[in-house]
């Protein structure tokens, strides 16, 4: 008996928004239809959002490549004057080699 008067009043409370006014449907749908909004613009925020987060990293990552490339060059340039450095000592001892014992 009781599960027969709880299943009654459970499809009183399910069908009751059907027997609403006008007035009160109408309230629902703008509700509805303002959360529909609220979502579209936290999307719209969100994408926006995520478009600046892409650029201030694409924008660190071009510096980043900018500082490296610079940092390459310079690394390239020191190696070459070592190397020339390293060279011309290889030169005035091998000069130097020949006049000790090649007697000029």
């Amino acid at each position: 008996m009781r599960i027969v008067l709880i299943a009654a009043i459970m499809a009183l409370f399910l069908a009751a928004p059907v027997w609403a006014d006008n007035g009160f449907r109408e309230g629902g749908k703008e509700v509805g239809q303002g959360f529909g909004k609220i979502g579209s613009d936290t999307g719209h925020a969100f994408k926006e959002g995520g478009k600046e987060v892409g650029e201030g990293f694409r924008k660190m990552g071009t510096e980043t490549g900018k500082a490296a490339r610079q940092t390459g060059k310079s690394m390239g340039e020191w190696f070459r004057e070592a190397g020339v450095k390293t060279g011309e000592a290889f030169r005035h001892m091998g000069r130097d080699v020949r006049k000790f014992f090649g007697g000029e």
